[in-house]
């Protein structure tokens, strides 16, 4: 998808940032479509503890919390690092929005994608002269603020 009215959209986008995949996926996918101001907020509670992140593909072994009520899933947790770094990616694209002249209340994102960065490798020693893999998963974010009452013209690529 091609998108002519550019001027409508602000991005932000951060690559090889140190933190989980699935769970920089899961804060992504719960604030998506949220207004800026509330994603910001969310993202703040979040980091504080007053609000929780449900897992809903990567939840294996995740712990059911009393926080969920208020969400369709049982599992969630606070992914303190992950939403610091969404977070600072999302005042970067605010920082964009606010240099293009955008109004920042009626901005909401639009599109936001967590994919999975190249893997560090290591190692780790064990009994009897053994060793194991040891990897970390980073990620790359991307981030798209879009006005909520602007009109885009789209037209698809051949």
């Amino acid at each position: 998808m091609i998108l002519h009215n550019n001027e409508k959209i602000s991005t932000a986008r951060a690559l090889n940032l140190k933190v989980h995949f699935k769970n920089t996926r899961e804060v992504a996918h719960s604030i998506k479509g949220l207004n800026l101001n509330r994603a910001k907020q969310y993202l703040q509670n979040v980091i504080k503890k007053t609000e929780i992140v449900p897992f809903v593909r990567y939840r294996y072994g995740v712990g059911r919390k009393s926080q969920l009520k208020k969400f369709k899933g049982t599992s969630g947790r606070w992914p303190i690092k992950s939403a610091q770094n969404i977070f600072q990616i999302l005042r970067n694209a605010e920082a964009n929005a606010k240099e293009k002249g955008l109004d920042l209340n009626s901005l909401y994102i639009k599109k936001i994608e967590v994919h999975k960065a190249m893997k560090g490798h290591r190692r780790t020693f064990r009994a009897h002269g053994r060793v194991n893999a040891f990897s970390s998963h980073p990620c790359h974010v991307e981030l798209w603020l879009v006005e909520k009452n602007a009109r885009i013209n789209r037209t698809f690529a051949p």
